[in-house]
């Protein structure tokens, strides 16, 4: 049985025993937030790992972070770097993309070097094996889709990201109120082409029924996919994402009642005073599912820097309601990241999510300021370093200071406002 089958039958898992005792909540409280389809714990039945997570409502926010080969950088071997990077700076959960080389060696070594939850697109490796079989990506079918989530689930893939919202009618919609950016999804953009090119109804749609019995049978969370995202904050919670959303709240209830766990992606790019009515949205059509928004990117100028809009747009969703914030790169929109590149996006979001989680008044999180800001008062730098969300940059910076290091830090030296309160005390 999946973990939502063994909630509705109010059965308490070891494995919700153990993701309650990391939450700091009871595991009857998250049986009941996963009965309720409003929580979720990615791990498929084939995939043993030591940091299991849930993701959904009254929970830390999680992060995820994005690695994989592309067409250009197929070296398997930086891509495992870059998965050690993720989780040695925080990552709850990571996705493999990968678009080039051998997809399924690379799926393999991730799932084998991962101690958090793995997620894939599995459409890359469809689009890949038509292309490898016959030069054109967009000639497979419905068994080419089914048995490529067979093979993925089997090897012990903890969530899938599906376009099935991407359809006849959704893009229907799209063609009639036109974007900026048009699609921007690489998934969404190539389910739109395949329905073009065979003049068919997508096939993760079509076929639904039939991928809820794989994923149950591996207890593999769908993460159903915004391929209709908004790639400019100027077309934002247009008609096509909402009706796109709506295809997706149906479905999430579809899924919920074949017993297989479910979770929402969203937008994409949003301006500031947007974001709180797309996570109002998410939660209205989707019956409370985790949201797992990327970014959302704030504004759509700061190329290079991205993480920070990232971030902005990520405590705002995640103070909002937003469960899941999948990280972007200083590299997005510019090139295939670097291992520098996924460090500094993995900080980024943990950031947004820990603002966040101070939002919802989250005890873990509340205590970790407290604890850092105790070391502060108290000038005991290696306490403060190592209760840093990096303490490794915050070590260097510390370590590079002239003249020699003292109990102060050399922006304010002697007139340190710390020191200075302290002295007034004694005297």
């Amino acid at each position: 049985m999946t973990q939502l089958e063994f909630a509705q039958r109010n059965i308490i898992t070891p494995l919700m025993v153990k993701v309650a005792q990391a939450e700091g909540v009871k595991p009857q409280e998250l049986a009941r937030l996963i009965r309720l389809g409003q929580a979720v714990i990615p791990l498929n039945i084939n995939h043993k790992i030591k940091k299991p997570c849930a993701v959904g409502k009254g929970l830390s926010t999680k992060v995820n972070a994005n690695i994989g080969t592309s067409t250009d950088e197929s070296q398997i071997k930086g891509e495992i770097q870059k998965l050690k990077i993720a989780i040695k700076y925080g990552a709850d959960a990571l996705m493999d993309l990968s678009v080039g080389g051998n997809l399924i060696r690379m799926r393999k070594e991730v799932l084998k070097h991962s101690s958090i939850p793995v997620g894939t697109v599995p459409v890359y490796e469809i689009a890949v094996r038509a292309y490898n079989r016959c030069r054109n990506f967009l000639k497979f079918d419905a068994q080419d889709v089914l048995e490529v989530l067979t093979e993925q689930a089997k090897q012990g893939v903890d969530f899938f990201t599906i376009h099935s919202g991407v359809t006849l009618r959704s893009l229907a919609v799209l063609n009639r109120n036109q974007r900026l950016m048009g699609v921007v999804s690489r998934g969404g953009a190539m389910i739109a082409s395949w329905i073009k090119y065979h003049r068919q109804e997508n096939p993760f749609y079509s076929q639904f029924d039939r991928i809820l019995e794989i994923a149950r049978a591996y207890d593999v969370t769908l993460s159903l996919g915004d391929g209709l995202r908004p790639g400019s904050v100027l077309d934002a919670t247009d008609k096509a994402q909402i009706a796109e959303l709506k295809i997706l709240g149906n479905l999430a209830r579809r899924a919920r009642n074949q017993g297989v766990q479910v979770m929402i992606e969203g937008p994409g790019h949003v301006p500031l005073d947007q974001i709180e009515t797309n996570v109002a949205l998410e939660k209205k059509y989707c019956g409370g599912a985790p949201f797992y928004v990327l970014g959302p990117l704030v504004t759509d100028v700061a190329a290079g820097y991205d993480h920070i809009t990232c971030a902005i747009g990520g405590a705002i969703a995640a103070s909002a309601g937003a469960d899941f914030l999948c990280y972007v790169t200083p590299a997005e929109h510019l090139r295939h990241p670097s291992a520098s590149d996924v460090r500094e996006g993995v900080i980024a979001s943990r950031i947004a999510a820990h603002a966040a989680d101070l939002v919802k008044r989250k005890k873990s999180a509340i205590l970790w300021d407290k604890k850092i800001s105790t070391a502060r008062r108290q000038r005991n730098w290696k306490k403060q370093i190592a209760l840093s969300i990096d303490p490794d940059k915050a070590k260097e910076y510390r370590l590079s200071s002239k003249p020699k290091l003292s109990n102060v830090c050399t922006m304010c030296g002697k007139y340190c406002s710390i020191k200075l309160m302290e002295d007034c005390k004694k005297k």
